[in-house]
């Protein structure tokens, strides 16, 4: 077995680590970059690039690029992209493809198994996208954490006393706060609250539309139905977010951004951090809910907390610190990196996991660490009047097993409808569905007799398997709960078929170019051999090499490394091997 690696897959940007030794380290992407942004696009010709080559042309091929996906797991909703559409778990798992090969470049060996992080306040139904998501990259996901989790676990390696700390954990496009214990050897989560809904970019899009509307004030002009204008200003609003964390001031200056009366229009303002406050203080202000829930549920107080971590990249707003300084007590800890220490506790994971050549020793640090998770939302079925019956309450520990006793409602009923929901509300109809099934073949009595025993069962990854059991007859239903708007094992194997055959695809699109890179080299080889022989050449021979050197120069001209075909690099092949024989005495 190879390496277990550990993969933050974030919302704006995605980071993947490993275990050297020891220590977990953070990966070096193909760019030379220690994150990847998490964007996909897809260009006018087929190719399709993942991270900051698909970044970089967002604003000039905005319909046909996908940021953000992570905000839409478990959903229905679907990217549509010429004739063909993509779930959210497909496009994620084309940035996972991508940190999956870069770490096979790290390691110089395939990688098969992963630690994949999501947000402490995921539901079932996201947990499982994410899984199907590593599938369909041709991961094995053993393990699902949460994010906080990892960020602790990479904190608690090199601080093993005893604490209690607080993660508040403000990413791209989702928040959570945890409170988890450190112990000897073990890393105990003892409540977790958040908001997946609430992130970086959602202050953004604040400062985008500001952008806008002061942009319409000052040159009356409306360029908010302007899809290129709107891509280029939200980066910049990017940009400036980003550079307000460290300056009091950003000017803004996109030049022709827009034409009025056929002439060119500039954007340029100066933007200030104070401005940047007030349009995102009730969004930070969001946050302070979360937090009160979770130390609630904890039993604590902001006194009882020793150390705050802060994870993800919007936690470097000096607001966010701030917010999170008064309502804490206490300066926030600067130990871990925010953009990082989520990848890196994933890895410590992955090589807890680790058996083979790889395996750590049983009696070093990272084996010996215990990590005990909780479920984030409350899950019930339902009874008589869409009450809510729970079965498992939130920030119980997992794994975890529950059982209740229900019975009929009505005389000589033969079947019963279990539904499954999850969320905090006490009626049904303001939780979430995650599934409905029937147990049929109950033994006829008058309501009330039968003893149905249904139990939930959490797995260490956060999913749930439900069954329903008739004690009189001792018929039994049990699903794995996997959300209506999830794909089907059909669609995931489809998707796992795409994937390999897209790959197949790009290594031989790859060995195209090869052919001609390799092609131009020798052009260059054979010019410069030739030039130094000149004069001491057969007359006719250097004639032969010279018009064989022309003709392979003049295909290698004329076809684009991007978009070479099959005939082309077959004609260059012969070519070469032309060139290759009359110049072999050179």
């Amino acid at each position: 077995m190879g390496k277990v690696i550990g993969i933050d897959l974030g919302t704006t940007n995605s980071a993947v680590a490993v275990m050297e030794g020891e220590q977990a380290v953070i990966i070096t992407n193909s760019e030379g970059a220690r994150t990847t942004p998490s964007v996909v696009a897809f260009s006018k010709n087929g190719e399709r690039f993942v991270g900051e080559k698909a970044k970089r042309q967002a604003s000039v091929n905005t319909d046909r690029t996908i940021s953000s996906i992570k905000r839409r797991m478990g959903s229905d909703y679907r990217v549509h992209i010429d004739d063909k559409e993509y779930s959210p778990q497909e496009i994620s798992a084309m940035i996972l493809k991508k940190l999956k090969k870069d770490a096979e470049n790290y390691l110089g060996e395939s990688v098969n198994e992963a630690v994949i992080t999501v947000p402490a306040y995921y539901t079932d139904a996201q947990r499982q996208a994410t899984k199907d998501a590593g599938r369909i990259a041709g991961l094995d996901v053993k393990r699902i954490i949460n994010e906080p989790t990892a960020a602790a676990l990479a904190y608690g390696l090199d601080n093993g006393e005893s604490q209690k700390i607080l993660v508040y954990d403000l990413g791209g496009g989702t928040f959570d706060v945890s409170i988890i214990e450190l112990g000897d050897d073990l890393i105990e989560v003892l409540s977790t609250a958040g908001d997946n809904h609430l992130g970086g970019d959602d202050f953004d899009e604040r400062l985008a539309q500001f952008m806008v509307e002061q942009f319409q004030k000052y040159q009356k002009v409306k360029i908010c139905k302007d899809v290129t204008a709107m891509a280029r200003i939200r980066e910049e609003a990017e940009k400036a977010k980003k550079e307000l964390s460290f300056a009091e001031n950003y000017n803004v200056n996109l030049p022709f951004i827009t034409t009025r009366k056929g002439e060119p229009v500039h954007m340029q303002m100066n933007i200030t951090r104070k401005m940047l406050e007030e349009l995102i203080r009730d969004l930070v202000d969001r946050t302070e809910t979360p937090v009160r829930t979770a130390l609630n549920d904890a039993h604590l107080t902001p006194m009882d907390i020793d150390r705050v971590l802060l994870v993800g990249g919007s936690t470097r707003i000096p607001m966010v610190v701030t917010k999170v300084k008064n309502m804490l007590g206490r300066e926030p800890s600067k130990s871990i990196n925010p953009d990082e220490c989520v990848a890196i506790g994933a890895a410590i994971q992955g090589g807890k996991m680790t058996t083979g050549s790889y395996a750590l020793s049983a009696d070093s640090k990272v084996s010996q660490i215990v990590l005990m998770d909780v479920t984030p939302l409350s899950l019930s079925v339902e009874t008589i009047g869409g009450i809510a019956n729970r079965i498992i309450e939130r920030n119980e520990t997992i794994p975890v097993r529950q059982s209740k006793i229900f019975s009929t409602a009505m005389n000589f009923q033969t079947t019963v409808e279990v539904k499954v929901y999850q969320g905090e509300r006490r009626f049904t109809r303001d939780n979430k569905l995650l599934a409905s099934f029937k147990l049929e073949g109950i033994k006829r009595a008058l309501a009330g007799t039968p003893q149905i025993e249904v139990t939930f069962d959490i797995d260490v990854n956060g999913i749930l398997k439900v069954s329903a059991k008739d004690l009189g007859t001792g018929r039994q239903q049990q699903v794995t709960i996997t959300s209506t708007t999830n794909l089907s094992e059909e669609e995931i194997e489809r998707a796992c078929a795409d994937a390999a055959r897209y790959e197949s695809e790009e290594n031989r699109r790859l060995e195209l170019v090869e052919i001609r890179n390799e092609a131009e080299s020798l052009v260059y080889s054979v010019e410069e051999r030739l030039d130094k022989a000149k004069s001491s050449m057969d007359r006719a021979e250097y004639k032969q090499i010279r018009a064989d050197k022309d003709e392979l120069k003049k295909m290698v001209v004329k076809t684009s490394p991007e978009r070479i075909t099959e005939m082309e690099a077959g004609r260059i092949k012969e070519a070469m091997e032309v060139l290759r024989a009359s110049s072999a005495r050179l």
